[in-house]
C-alpha cells in the first residue's frame, strides 16, 4: 500500500474519489486507488484512465502525487481474488485504499453501483456509475490505480516473461490465451477465471 499525507490549512469539502483497475485480467491483482484532490492546485486534462495514452496516464499520475491532499494504492491479490470471488476482492482493494489515506474525508465518491466504506467510516457516500468520467477525484483515483496495476505488471513480466504480461497486462489476448495454454498458468494467475482453470486441467 502507498500513501500520501494531508496538507493542513484546506477549508474546502474533502471528496475522495475512488476506483479500481484490473477486474478483468486473468493474471494479477486488483488494484484500488483513493485520491483527496487539492482545489487550490488544480490539475487539467483529468478524466477515465482507459480514455487516455499510457504516457499521458504517467505524466497525471505524477502530477497527482504531487498536487493532491492524498491518496493511497491498495490491492488484493490474486489469491485473495480466488477466495472471495472478483467482485469481494475488488472491495476489499477498495476498502484498503480508502482506509490508507492520511486523512477522513467528508464524502466518498465511488465509480459503480456500490457505495462500499471501511466499517469504521462515518461520511457521506456516493456510488457513481461512470463516475470515472464525471467526477474529476473519481477520475484521478482510474489513473493513479491503472498506472499503479500496469507497473505492477511490467514487474511480473520480468519474472514470468513468456506470457507477455508487459504488452497486454494480464487481460486475456490471444497471445496471452495461446501462452496461457502453451506454458500452464504461472502462480500469479488467477485459477477461479475460466480460461486459467481450463488451462490447469489440460496440463493435468
Amino acid at each position: 500500500m502507498r500513501t500520501q499525507p494531508v496538507t493542513a490549512g484546506h477549508l474546502a469539502l474533502l471528496i475522495a474519489g475512488v476506483d479500481e483497475a484490473g477486474r478483468g485480467p486473468l493474471a494479477g491483482p486488483v488494484t484500488s486507488a483513493a485520491v483527496v484532490l487539492d482545489p487550490g492546485r488544480r490539475i487539467y486534462g483529468l478524466r477515465d484512465s482507459k480514455q487516455l495514452r499510457p504516457q499521458r496516464r504517467e505524466v497525471l499520475a505524477q502530477r497527482i502525487c504531487d498536487r493532491a491532499l492524498a491518496w493511497s494504492v491498495a490491492w488484493a491479490d490474486p489469491h485473495e481474488i480466488d477466495t472471495l470471488n472478483i467482485f469481494q476482492a475488488s472491495l476489499l482493494s477498495m476498502r484498503r485504499a480508502m482506509q490508507g489515506l492520511r486523512l477522513d474525508p467528508e464524502k466518498v465518491e465511488i465509480d459503480g453501483r456500490h457505495a462500499v466504506l471501511p466499517n469504521d467510516w462515518r461520511c457521506d457516500v456516493e456510488a457513481i456509475v461512470g463516475g470515472d468520467a464525471s467526477r474529476r477525484a473519481i477520475s484521478a483515483a482510474s489513473i493513479l490505480a491503472k498506472v499503479h496495476r500496469d507497473a505492477v505488471m511490467t514487474g511480473l513480466h520480468k519474472i514470468y516473461p513468456q506470457y507477455g504480461f508487459d504488452q497486454h497486462k494480464g487481460y486475456p489476448t490471444p497471445a496471452h490465451l495461446c501462452a496461457l495454454r502453451r506454458h500452464g498458468p504461472a502462480p500469479v494467475h488467477r485459477r477461479s477465471f475460466e480460461p486459467v482453470r481450463r488451462a490447469l486441467e489440460e496440463q493435468a
